[in-house]
């Protein structure tokens, strides 16, 4: 069995913190989605590589971890997820496949996950609990642990059991990778599954509980640190006797946090920033950012950014902006 992740998307949802960044290493409390993921994975002795592509390759390699680079460097050209599976398979040669979506994040351990493997195809699925928010993934509706239909984005959902990115293909499944593209299909997991459940493949359901997140917007990228962030990481940094910090957060090395200021719950603040009399929680703010102030919330603000004298909320700011509001 070999172990693969996908991370070859351009993640223009959460551009422009993505426009230079592959998602998988977007920071998530003190670690970053990638890292998460590979702890799950090193919990099995199987090879790993991860899947991406030319333009965002040479961030990965200070992951010792092999590279399946596809020969793409802009959104309109990428390969989608089944055509990088296909083409990391005839780079690696014949096994079961276990693969990874790089912007998961979940509870469940992939030990189980794997022990739990018969042969036959093996999908991971979560209840969001929501009709409307199940219209967005691939529905299942099961007889026990069997999938007995599967429908990608239903306006309909039958049921708020979904597909998430977890999956464990057998070597005989992966030898009809070609054929599923060669007949037109849409180039997604969750169409290919229904492709193969009209094949007459079977398909087994691991249901699991806890937590799961696609991080595919602002929303679920905030909602997942939130989850994932349980106690405070702070490096050397200059604070003010006046400024208070509410647990938790995460403060990198080189930071200032001056006046009275208040950071948290549930901030990240990365390297070199100065947070001068401002108030932020439940936000990302990459490095070298300059905030003075300001009140932040629910918000993402890209690296080297100046915010003086706003309050934003629920903003996704990009890099480099320089916005204030006039005394």
């Amino acid at each position: 069995m070999k172990a693969l992740i996908m991370a070859g998307g351009y993640a223009t949802r959460l551009w422009p913190i993505t426009k230079d960044n592959p998602k998988a290493l977007l920071p998530l409390g003190n670690k970053t989605i990638l890292e998460y993921i590979l702890e799950k994975v090193k919990e099995l002795d199987v090879d790993v590589y991860i899947s991406t592509n030319r333009y965002f390759a040479d961030k990965f390699k200070g992951f010792e971890v092999e590279l399946i680079v596809e020969d793409t460097v802009h959104e309109e050209e990428k390969l989608g997820t089944i055509a990088a599976l296909k083409n990391a398979y005839e780079v690696l040669g014949e096994d079961d496949y276990l693969v990874i979506a790089g912007d998961n994040v979940f509870s469940f351990s992939l030990r189980d996950f794997v022990e739990r493997y018969n042969g036959k195809t093996l999908i991971a699925v979560y209840d969001v609990g929501d009709f409307e928010l199940a219209k967005r993934y691939g529905v299942v509706v099961l007889e026990g642990n069997k999938v007995v239909d599967f429908e990608e984005k239903p306006a309909k959902p039958k049921t708020t059991l979904i597909s998430t990115g977890v999956y464990l293909f057998p070597k005989r499944v992966m030898d009809l990778l070609d054929d599923y593209l060669k007949e037109g299909n849409k180039d997604s997991p969750g169409y290919f599954l229904q492709w193969l459940l009209k094949r007459g493949e079977e398909i087994v359901a691991y249901r699991f509980d806890d937590y799961w997140y696609d991080i595919g917007s602002a929303d679920s990228y905030l909602e997942a640190m939130k989850t994932l962030l349980k106690e405070s990481h702070i490096e050397e940094i200059q604070i003010s006797p006046y400024a208070k910090i509410i647990p938790p957060v995460v403060i990198k090395r080189g930071t200032k946090i001056l006046g009275r200021s208040i950071i948290g719950p549930y901030a990240y603040i990365g390297e070199e920033c100065v947070i001068e009399n401002s108030d932020i929680s439940d936000s990302i703010i990459f490095p070298r950012t300059v905030i003075r102030n300001s009140t932040i919330w629910r918000s993402i603000i890209d690296e080297k950014c100046e915010i003086r004298n706003l309050e934003l909320r629920k903003s996704l700011v990009g890099g480099h902006a320089k916005i204030q509001r006039g005394e």
